[in-house]
């Protein structure tokens, strides 16, 4: 069993729905063309600099492997038993990229810290 986040570069503007929206029309298979969002690309870069998702690592957070990654989201599936020190990591480097966080156990979003009021 895994445990699935997903991390969306949305505008400035973005809503809870406008990421579940996005996400549910990932899921219908309409994507976003384009350039990997350089956010995106950073969060990636630096999340697997900490867990590798490429090659096979003993006590890897990760059930698939590598992360999907797209234009506009990164999508982790987290093995139930991880520590929660990777998660704390996805919390902290999603805030310091701007990125929405959706949790699609339950469908909670949660805006970067820099977009709280």
């Amino acid at each position: 069993m895994s445990f699935d986040l997903v991390v969306w570069a949305l505008d400035d503007g973005a809503t809870p729905a406008d990421v579940r929206a996005a996400h549910e029309l990932c899921r219908e298979g309409e994507h976003a063309e384009g350039e990997v969002d350089r956010r995106i690309g950073g969060f990636y870069a630096d999340l697997t600099a900490q867990y590798p998702d490429k090659e096979p690592v003993a006590d890897s957070p990760w059930t698939d492997t590598p992360l999907h990654v797209a234009t506009d989201h990164v999508l982790m599936c987290l093995s139930e038993s991880c520590a929660d020190a990777v998660l704390e990591a996805i919390e902290r480097l999603a805030g310091e990229h701007d990125l929405m966080l959706l949790d699609l156990q339950d469908g909670t979003v949660y805006p970067p810290p820099s977009r709280v009021a």
